[in-house]
């Protein structure tokens, strides 16, 4: 019993470190020059089989304590440092014909930044009663119903002159799987400034993202709305799976750079940079009374019934993968995220896991 119980110990350890290791992808460079338009994820992508643990590829390296600060013309060269991969960096000099050091292009982000900027402005989930008790968009000085930039709105609320506020039109109502209110979505239509304070104040639209009309909500320009896209991904950690809960653009299968809403948010722990393992639930397979397995869309109604209320007669199949995504915004109950690596679509109620615990199977 002992030496069963050291045999599993030492397996499991094993696991960890397993987990914990750097996995090189085959034929990867020894060197990369970087160019402009890289990220971060990008160049990882040339060297490593898990593209999003750059941080560990880079971490530990003094020579890149800042990956974010990392420009074009670098180069990237592959050591390794106590038998683990890591990256060091030349950095690139530009020097005008008179010989002097010109400053650099701007560091390369983590990922492509113009793939979340509408997102990081536009969209928000918030409570729906909370919402509904936003200041109202009454109308505008033009007769017409639909407001532009240069148009005068005029709001049912005391503002404060100089504020900045959005014009948001209600969304999607969310709701878990288990029946859970997670908020309204709500979009940003336009930005503009008080520029008359009173019971009736006028707000003047200096940016539209679509037209804005009669009872619409005004809210504060978010603080964190324009964050920084340098995010440092890593593992989510979460008691209990999330799962995707809608495409952003309505879509019924998502892929690669494909903008999702997940029913978790701060509240369970979520942060900006976790990433998430993309599955599908394995199918059901009931053994009919000839003994032949039967997949759930060939069963009978007693081979449905026999699933549901037996697990002899059913057998789960193992979990389909299906990606890797980044959260990139997070709100009260829900967040939204961006599928980085896509071997086959993803739906809505895909399941979402921590990856290092099916690192191995991946």
């Amino acid at each position: 019993m002992k030496r069963l119980i050291l045999l599993g110990l030492i397996l499991l350890n094993c696991s960890f470190v397993f987990a914990d290791t750097l996995t090189l992808k085959s034929g990867h460079p020894d060197s990369y020059v970087v160019e402009k338009g890289d990220t971060l994820w990008d160049i990882s992508a040339y060297f490593l089989k898990d593209p999003w643990r750059w941080p560990k590829l880079w971490g530990d390296n003094p020579q890149i304590a800042n990956p974010h600060l990392i420009y074009p013309g670098d180069r990237l060269t592959l050591v390794f440092i106590d038998g683990e991969p890591r990256l060091v960096v030349k950095p690139y000099i530009r020097k005008s014909p008179q010989g002097r050091i010109m400053p650099k292009d701007s560091a390369i982000p983590a990922i492509d930044l113009a793939l979340v900027r509408p997102y990081l402005v536009q969209n928000r989930v918030v409570d729906s009663d909370w919402f509904e008790t936003q200041p109202m968009v009454l109308g505008g000085e033009s007769e017409s119903r639909h407001h532009i930039v240069g148009d005068v709105i005029y709001i049912q609320a005391e503002l404060t002159m100089g504020d900045k506020f959005g014009a948001y039109e209600r969304g999607r109502d969310f709701v878990s799987n288990n029946g859970d209110d997670l908020g309204v979505e709500v979009i940003l239509t336009a930005s503009g400034r008080v520029i008359e304070s009173g019971p009736v104040s006028k707000i003047k639209l200096l940016s539209n993202f679509r037209e804005t009309v009669a009872g619409s909500r005004v809210m504060p320009i978010e603080d964190d709305s324009l964050m920084s896209a340098y995010f440092m991904p890593r593992a989510a950690e979460l008691s209990s799976p999330a799962s995707v809960l809608a495409s952003e653009k309505y879509l019924r299968e998502m892929g690669k750079l494909d903008v999702v809403y997940i029913d978790k948010g701060s509240e369970d722990g979520v942060e900006s940079g976790h990433v998430f393992s993309i599955y599908r639930d394995g199918l059901d397979i009931v053994i009919n009374g000839d003994g032949q397995p039967v997949i759930p869309t060939g069963r009978s109604t007693y081979e449905t019934m026999l699933s549901s209320v037996s697990s002899t007669n059913s057998i789960k199949m193992p979990d389909i993968y299906r990606g890797k995504l980044m959260v990139f915004k997070v709100f009260g109950k829900t967040s939204m995220g961006l599928i980085m690596v896509n071997e086959r679509p993803v739906r809505v109620e895909d399941k979402l896991v921590t990856p290092d615990a099916l690192l191995i199977s991946e």
